[in-house]
Order: structure tokens, then C-alpha cells, then sequence
């Protein structure tokens, strides 16, 4: 079985376009999440992070004509731009392209400026696919919000199944009327930027990103390097939209990736947790890291600085943490402000160096899907 690394990454959102200038911001403590005039929601308008078309388009015309993508397809091709730019001797033909999204052009419902066919996921992968000419045919992966993380899984399984010798992992997701109001329908939308964890938190902020990310073997050695290590999955089918109120998906995505990895509780240095900032997302997430061990451990959620990115949020994660690992560098949990759980936890309140070699991240989602995977800074020799 090969060994599988995360090679090269690029984040496109409110905070900027490059992972590099997200990750300055989050250093300078910004946010994504600005108030937005809205007259259908209480306080005619709410917190969210959006990004003018204009400004994407702006980007997009060095590349290509503006006009016939969609604002996703725009966002999530800027994105894999970047990666490819970094890597110009990616054999393109072997290389395959994993598309991560839960709603993908839902905006478009109605609205007739593109083919109807448009809005199928499959159409808007192909349509990404034929903008660079990949030679695999895509593939789409939309499971609820776990759809980043588990796009990096499905790329590892078949890249060690001989399908890819490399794959680019893309998703996004944007803040569109129909996903608006149907937060705003189970009245979880917050008033106030989202606040993770916290005893004052009112409900989670949305958010519209695109990411990108090169996974695959590499033959540079005598660097550091973060490895892609294993991936548990679980569906607790708790509910449509609710966790469970034990934890017990979460918990076994995590007790048996450990078990089956042979890893202790004690190695693991850093949590990227989901973190959506809803009263029972964080309660279930608290009572799940408790019961594995996982209470000392240092956690933060990214979601009060991009708000809830849906099928982008596990693979923008995925991404910091990598920048984590490979810096040594742990990053404050954003609007956190005192323990609202029942269970303790280690929030990260502060932006730190420490020593990191192995971390987990989580995620979970609407229907009782629940993932954890398992990510290790190594020197390839």
C-alpha cells in the first residue's frame, strides 16, 4: 500500500485567495463573518461569510471567461488553478479530480442562466473536469458536511487502488437562499458571529469557501511531510438533522480508528473538531471526546472564522491542520469565550507553538454521519 501524503492546498474564501492569506488572517484574529442586510431574516440581515462575485470574477478573468461558470464552478476552479500552478509537472492524465459539495449550484434553481443539467452535481464535476482536461472522469462525493473529509479518504482508496497515481481533492458550498432558510427554518442560524463551545453561543454562522488539495505519493525526500494515515466512518442515524445526544457515532469513528491504528489516546496532540456552535452539535461533540479519552487534548473549531462551509468546511479543516502540523502552530478557537458544554474541554483560546507530530480531525453531519481521521508529520526518506 502506498503512502499517501497531502502535498499542496489552496483555500479561495472571504479571508482571501491562497491558503496563505487565510492563514495570515487567522493569525491577525479576522473573521469571514460580516453582517449582511437580509429583510426575510429577524434584524433585516444576519452575520455570514460571503464573497462578491464581482471580486471572483475579477480573479477568474487571468484564467478563463467569467461568464459561462457558475459562482461555485468559478470558486472551486480557482482553487485547483492554484494547486496545479504549484505542482507544473503533475502527470494531468493520471491524476484524478474528487468533488466535494453538499448543495453544489442550488443558487441557480430557477433562475435559467445556465443549462437546467447544471444543477446535477455530476454536470458541475464534469464541467470543472473539462476546464483543466483531466483525462478521469470525476467523482463527486456529497455526504452532508463530512463530504471534505471524506473526499480525502475516497482519494487515498483509490489512489492505493490503482485508479490515480495522484488525485486533486476540490469542494465548495456557498450561502445560498435555499440553504439560508432552511438553517433559518430550524431556527439555528446565530444573531451573532458563531461562538463554538461557548456557554453564550446562539447557533452556527454559514459561510460560502472553495478548497483544493493534491494528495498522493511523493518521491522528494529529506523534508517534512504530513501524511494521510487512516480514516473510521459511522452513521449513528440518529436523526435527519439532529446528533445524538450520547455521542455514539462520533465515538466509534474515533475508538476504532485509534484501536485499528494502534494509536493511544496519549500521542494524539491536537483535535480539529467540527464545532458548529448549535447547542447540540457541541454537547454531542463533547460528551463523544470525553467517553474516547480525549479531554486534555487541545481543540479548536475554524468555524468562527469561515462559519459553516458545508460540503467545504471537513476539507478547509483538513487543511489548516496540515498548516498546523507542519508549523508547529496551534490556532485559537475563534469567539470562544467560557465552556457551554457539560463535559470538559482543552479549547485552544489562544494562537500557540507547540511541538505537533500526530492529529486528529473530526466531522459530523445531517443524517448521523460521522468521520475521524488520523493525519502524521513525517521526514520522507
Amino acid at each position: 500500500m502506498k503512502r499517501n501524503y497531502l502535498l499542496s492546498d489552496s483555500i479561495i474564501s472571504p479571508m482571501g485567495f491562497g491558503t496563505r492569506e487565510n492563514l495570515e488572517a487567522i493569525r491577525q484574529d479576522d473573521t469571514a463573518l460580516k453582517f449582511h442586510q437580509n429583510t426575510g431574516f429577524p434584524g433585516n440581515g444576519g452575520y455570514a461569510g460571503l464573497i462578491p462575485e464581482k471580486i471572483i470574477n475579477e480573479h477568474f478573468k487571468e484564467i478563463g471567461d467569467p461568464d459561462i461558470y457558475t459562482k461555485l464552478e468559478k470558486l472551486i476552479i480557482l482553487a485547483i488553478n492554484q494547486v496545479l500552478d504549484e505542482n507544473p509537472g503533475l502527470d494531468i492524465e493520471n491524476t484524478g479530480l474528487i468533488i466535494s459539495t453538499t448543495k453544489g449550484n442550488i443558487d441557480q434553481l430557477g433562475k435559467k442562466l445556465f443549462p437546467e443539467e447544471r444543477l446535477y452535481l455530476w454536470k458541475m464535476a464534469e464541467v470543472i473536469s473539462q476546464f483543466f482536461g483531466f483525462k478521469k472522469k470525476p467523482v463527486v462525493v456529497s455526504n452532508a458536511c463530512i463530504s471534505g473529509a471524506l473526499a480525502i479518504k475516497t482519494a487515498n482508496d483509490l489512489i492505493n487502488a490503482g485508479r490515480f497515481s495522484h488525485a486533486i481533492v476540490a469542494g465548495g458550498d456557498l450561502v445560498s437562499h435555499f440553504v439560508l432558510s432552511g438553517f433559518q427554518s430550524f431556527q439555528a442560524i446565530s444573531p451573532q458571529p458563531c461562538r463554538p463551545f461557548s456557554i453564550d453561543r446562539q447557533g452556527i454562522s454559514l459561510g460560502e469557501a472553495a478548497a483544493a488539495m493534491l494528495v498522493g505519493p511523493t518521491e522528494e525526500t529529506g523534508k517534512e511531510f504530513v501524511e494521510y494515515i487512516d480514516t473510521c466512518t459511522s452513521n449513528d442515524a440518529n436523526h435527519i438533522s439532529g446528533p445524538s445526544r450520547t455521542g455514539e457515532g462520533l465515538y466509534l469513528s474515533i475508538s476504532r480508528l485509534l484501536d485499528h491504528n494502534k494509536v493511544s489516546v496519549e500521542e494524539i496532540d491536537y483535535l480539529s473538531a467540527h464545532g458548529t456552535a448549535t447547542d447540540y452539535n457541541d454537547e454531542m461533540e463533547a460528551i463523544a471526546f470525553n467517553r474516547v479519552g480525549l479531554k486534555d487534548v487541545p481543540v479548536n473549531s475554524f468555524k468562527g472564522y469561515y462559519g459553516h462551509t458545508l460540503g467545504t468546511s471537513a476539507l478547509i479543516e483538513t487543511i489548516l491542520t496540515r498548516h498546523s502540523l507542519l508549523n508547529n502552530e496551534l490556532l485559537a478557537s475563534a469567539n470562544f469565550s467560557a465552556s457551554g458544554v457539560s463535559k470538559p474541554l482543552n479549547i485552544i483560546k489562544e494562537h500557540r507553538h507547540e511541538e505537533l507530530k500526530l492529529v486528529l480531525k473530526t466531522a459530523s453531519g445531517f443524517g448521523g454521519c460521522n468521520l475521524a481521521m488520523l493525519l502524521k508529520k513525517v521526514v520522507n526518506e
